[in-house]
């Protein structure tokens, strides 16, 4: 390895930890489960070439045309909140770059993944097939109308961009005890939100932090 490649690894893990240290950890994410997937899966490997650089910053990075990577804080507190557990079957509302599908599959038994976007699809698809995580499907869609009642999940992560109001559909396709995040409202203090459903017809939502992210696009 050269010299100049050594540094560059060097100056990466040194980005990580700083991430997980500085940004994460001071956000009130604990869950020792959680930060080890942000030290064990390389953020690096997910976004765009032009972005490295900033893999580990503290900001929304773009991946392709009308999307965005979610702020590491963001990340982490969103994963925190979903409590996932190895048998959870999760379904992921933007694909993305795959980095965060690839956290949701470290922890639990198996994630769909659903995107807006084709270019996104197939960049995260690359870039999971390059980890050898194998434990995702992905799909593109038109609409979020797309998803039905007809497939349950445990869990559901909105981390496409923030939504005026929770579709009742996505609501719908959640198990008795399943979880949803999202972030709602509008800028510049959207909600971050935990929605469980306790029953048939009931659902308990809990409001986590304000912060602002842009529109599902």
């Amino acid at each position: 390895m050269s010299e100049s490649r050594a540094q560059h690894m060097s100056n990466l893990a040194q980005a990580k930890f700083n991430m997980i240290e500085q940004q994460i950890r001071p956000w009130e994410v604990f869950d020792a489960q959680v930060l080890n997937v942000f030290d064990s899966i390389e953020r690096a490997h997910f976004v765009p070439e032009q972005y490295k650089g900033l893999a580990y910053a503290d900001c929304q990075l773009p991946i392709v045309e009308g999307e965005s990577m979610l702020p590491p804080v963001v990340e982490g507190r969103m994963l925190q909140a979903l409590g996932l557990k190895p048998s959870d079957s999760v379904l992921e509302i933007g694909s993305g770059c795959g980095y965060i599908t690839a956290c949701l599959a470290s922890l639990a038994d198996h994630v769909t993944s659903l995107d807006l976007h084709a270019d996104a699809t197939e960049m995260a698809s690359s870039k999971l097939q390059e980890q050898e995580i194998t434990n995702v499907e992905l799909q593109t869609i038109s609409s979020l109308d797309e998803v039905t009642h007809k497939e349950r999940y445990d869990v559901i992560t909105i981390s496409a961009g923030s939504l005026n109001i929770i579709p009742q559909n996505l609501k719908n396709a959640l198990v008795i005890d399943g979880r949803l995040f999202a972030i709602t409202g509008a800028a510049p203090a959207k909600q971050a939100q935990l929605i469980s459903r306790v029953s048939q017809t009931e659902w308990k939502v809990e409001n986590l932090f304000e912060t602002d992210i842009p529109d599902i696009g």
